[in-house]
């Protein structure tokens, strides 16, 4: 088993915590899960697990993607 451990530092972390941890978990007959958890009031942790490192990479394009997307759009509701 591989794992990838991200920490994201940001006064959203807890926004953006809500926004991503419905999409953590494990999938059946996924090669890979996630967990997303808080680390504090600005911290917001992304844990990858995957069978092979194919799988992970695949993995953490999808959520690194999906961290940014959603730190993207909260900036732009902030700034409205």
């Amino acid at each position: 088993m591989h794992e990838a451990v991200f920490t994201f530092h940001s006064p959203a972390a807890p926004l953006l915590y809500r926004a991503l941890a419905p999409e953590a978990g494990e999938v059946a007959g996924s090669r890979s899960h996630e967990g997303v958890a808080l680390a504090g009031p600005d911290s917001l942790v992304l844990t990858v697990w995957a069978a092979d490192v194919h799988a992970l990479r695949a993995a953490l394009n999808m959520w690194l993607r999906l961290v940014n997307v959603a730190d993207e759009i909260q900036e732009m509701i902030r700034h409205e």
